[in-house]
């Protein structure tokens, strides 16, 4: 699933080489994923009113479903990298 939303996200953005998807696991057995991108694409990524950013957790939560897992997608804001 990270190697899914990793290919989606480099789909969209400028900057594919600064697209970076770390995963861990919750205690309720949630999977997590934590995405970062370069500042420039942080628009492209959300989308406008949120409409990717919303369509991205869908297809990552469905493709979770298909394997019995529950899924998170956090858009980390990295305010170091100016």
């Amino acid at each position: 699933m990270k190697d899914f939303l990793l290919y989606l996200c480099k789909s969209l953005v400028k900057h594919p080489d600064d697209v970076v998807v770390s995963e861990k696991s919750l205690e309720d057995g949630t999977v997590e994923f934590v995405l970062r991108v370069n500042q420039e694409d942080m628009g492209r990524i959300i989308g406008r009113n949120g409409k990717t950013a919303r369509a991205l957790r869908l297809l990552v939560s469905a493709k979770g479903s298909l394997e019995d897992k529950k899924t998170l997608v956090e858009i980390a804001e990295d305010d170091d990298k100016a």
